[in-house]
């Protein structure tokens, strides 16, 4: 599986913004896909992500009620819907698939990545 991760920009603070994560391959569906991102000078870390099946979704506590992860297995791709973002939401946001079942929140868990797309916030 390949990733395409875009979408990114540069946003002031209280926007919003999509991001999109287009897979190559015809098993997308089969597929976890996650969210993670990660600020300068830190550490990359889990955002959000979705079952193969889609319907199951998990956060990370500082986005929940801010970004929503969704999927169009017919299209291949997931996306992620970032509202109310902060200037701490900066980050490169790269899109991974998870050959598990069940959401994972861990690096590790993840077999495929994309490139990364670069979201800054403004204040």
């Amino acid at each position: 599986v390949q990733l395409q991760a875009s979408g990114g920009g540069l946003v002031q603070a209280g926007g919003s913004l999509r991001l999109s994560c287009a897979a190559s391959g015809r098993t997308f569906s089969r597929y976890v896909m996650g969210w993670f991102r990660q600020a300068p000078g830190r550490e990359r870390e889990f955002v959000a992500a979705m079952r193969s099946s889609g319907g199951s979704t998990y956060y990370t506590d500082s986005v929940k009620g801010r970004f929503t992860i969704s999927r169009d297995n017919a299209k291949n791709t997931v996306y992620l819907q970032m509202g109310s973002l902060k200037p701490e939401d900066t980050a490169v946001y790269y899109c991974a698939a998870s050959g598990y079942v069940d959401v994972r929140t861990a690096m590790s868990q993840y077999h495929y990545w994309g490139q990364g797309t670069l979201v800054t916030v403004s204040s």
